[in-house]
């Protein structure tokens, strides 16, 4: 198997499906890691940044909708969705959530390398540059999943680059605690101090002084923005 083949995310509870896909994909050229929930499907995309994804859509933590959405929010890699449903509601809202394609179990493999091909082949396709979102001397290279503050380059942990890249999207905008839980976390989350230790840590990292904080402002009782004219109180 060639290293330099496309990376591809499998998010999958089923252990014959998974089989089938591992032997299919790398067999024909891709590289592949496997997540089996809609949770370790989030930590693997932020820690692999893959060139694909197929995603199923009945996880045992959450849907797959909702895990394609969360997926868009920060990638413009093809999101290819599989899933035994097959009524045209469940495929329309997947595709209207960011998946690129929908195949419906039982598949062959045939078809599902040929979907793969096209899904590809539109995204090399698509442009050139990268997303690329900017707030004052914050600038966040999605594509790259690299963040600066006035040039100086910043590490961020996986949650954190992706609550950041929530809010960049949504800059100006308050999102609340269950939102940011939801996309960041995934649909079941509830602990809201987890937004709050990790906002704290973001911040530490990208404000010039974080007891007073000028891009990523609280709503008190909400949640929290990002300012996008930090210039501006």
């Amino acid at each position: 198997m060639s290293t330099a083949g496309p990376l591809v995310l499998l998010v999958e509870d089923e252990p014959q499906v998974r089989r089938f896909l591992r032997a299919t994909l790398t067999v024909n050229g891709y590289r592949l890691v496997e997540a089996v929930s809609v949770l370790e499907g989030k930590q693997l995309a932020t820690s692999h940044n893959p060139d694909l994804f197929l995603v199923d859509l009945g996880l045992p933590d959450g849907d797959g909708v909702e895990l394609t959405r969360w997926l868009r929010e920060w990638t413009r890699a093809p999101i290819v969705v599989l899933s035994a449903r097959g009524r045209e509601e469940d495929k329309v809202t997947a595709l209207d959530a960011g998946a690129d394609d929908y195949l419906t179990k039982p598949f062959g493999v045939n078809e599902l390398l040929a979907r793969l091909r096209v899904a590809m082949r539109r995204a090399l396709a698509g442009p050139k540059e990268p997303a690329v979102l900017e707030a004052g001397p914050l600038r966040i290279d999605l594509a790259r999943r690299e963040v600066t503050v006035g040039g100086r380059e910043v590490h961020l942990t996986p949650i954190e680059f992706g609550l950041l890249a929530l809010l960049a999207r949504h800059a100006g905008k308050v999102l609340t605690h269950r939102q940011i839980l939801r996309e960041v976390w995934g649909p079941n989350a509830t602990e809201a101090h987890h937004v709050r230790v990790h906002m704290a840590e973001l911040r530490k990292k990208i404000e010039a002084d974080p007891a007073r904080p000028r891009l990523l402002v609280t709503e008190m009782g909400v949640g929290y923005r990002l300012r996008d004219r930090p210039d501006e109180e």
